[in-house]
């Protein structure tokens, strides 16, 4: 299992005349299934952010991005009271009620509903021509937007009237517990240059370099940060109220403009580093889940880079 696929583009062949694809066929001999968690492991708990977070002692952990939850619908039916359940039943059947671990959820409340039936309607209940007045029953329910004429053509088939009251209102989305990056607190205030002294040793040893951008004397509690290439976050970090944003493979024109904007402060660590601390957790919660499994987490080095030659500054 590896965090990186063996091949981040598209390609036409794995001949074993290329470094990658005689990986392939090595694996493919020896029987052996590799397993590949690259973005699908970035965004969940205990993914690649939060591991990382975790590592530089970060806590309080919320997602820097939200994914958004599946869009819903609030729907509101009106129906004769005796009829209630099989129209709330047609519309659970038909994918509305879900709400969270729970399915079938509703609410129902009772009062009297009224209506005139005018030259050529032909009415379940009443006469044209006379107001009428029913008990009936109010049916509140949350649906998926992406079934909403689903569930609308359940519920008018289910329902004994010619024409359904009913009311669809779109719900606003709100954020999930997964997404990209992670923003939360340190339990004890420091500055950006005392972290970044603390993110070198508390990542993996390499050749590469920490590189900090911004007022190193500057205090931070706030840390926002995202495994591998965050330069796409910049402006959510500082939006969000971080006092520091850590992550990997920023260039110069994106942090240099983000600075110039009054952005938080920004420290680059090696993208390998970085991801590298999802696997320990990967395979304790592996060895955890799955009994009998037996879990060995590589500490080969595959950050390219295999030295760094600090500059010096004329004056």
């Amino acid at each position: 299992m590896s965090h990186h696929p063996l091949w981040l583009r598209g390609v036409t062949s794995f001949a074993a005349s290329t470094p990658k694809g005689r990986v392939a066929h090595t694996l493919v001999r020896a029987g052996i299934a590799l397993h590949t968690c690259h973005t699908n492991a970035d965004s969940p708990a205990l993914g690649v952010s939060e591991s990382m977070a975790l590592a530089l002692g970060v806590t309080e952990l919320r997602p820097l991005d939200p994914d958004p939850r599946p869009p819903l619908d609030a729907w509101t039916v009106y129906v004769p009271r005796g009829d209630a359940d099989q129209v709330m039943g047609a519309m659970h059947d038909a994918g509305a009620g879900a709400v969270g671990d729970y399915d079938r959820a509703g609410f129902r409340s009772d009062g009297v509903g009224q209506f005139r039936p005018l030259p050529g309607a032909d009415p379940a209940i009443g006469a044209v021509g006379a107001v009428e007045r029913v008990d009936e029953s109010r049916l509140e329910l949350v649906a998926p937007r992406r079934a909403r004429e689903v569930v609308r053509a359940a519920m008018l088939a289910a329902h004994p009237y010619e024409e359904v009251a009913h009311q669809v209102v779109e719900l606003a989305s709100r954020p999930d517990d997964r997404g990209t990056g992670r923003i939360g607190v340190l339990a004890e205030p420091t500055t950006v240059g005392d972290l970044a002294r603390a993110v070198t040793a508390a990542l993996p040893s390499h050749h590469s370099a920490t590189r900090v951008a911004g007022d190193l004397e500057r205090e931070v509690r706030t840390v926002a940060l995202c495994g591998g290439s965050g330069d796409f976050l910049l402006a959510t970090a500082s939006a969000e109220g971080a006092d520091v944003y850590v992550t990997s493979d920023l260039r110069h024109h994106p942090v240099s403009e983000h600075l110039e904007a009054g952005g938080c402060p920004v420290i680059d660590v090696p993208h390998w580093a970085a991801e590298w601390t999802w696997l320990p957790v990967a395979a304790r919660e592996l060895t955890a889940r799955v009994a009998g499994i037996e879990t060995s987490v590589s500490t080969l080095v595959t950050d390219p880079w295999t030295q760094h030659v600090p500059g010096t500054v004329s004056v």
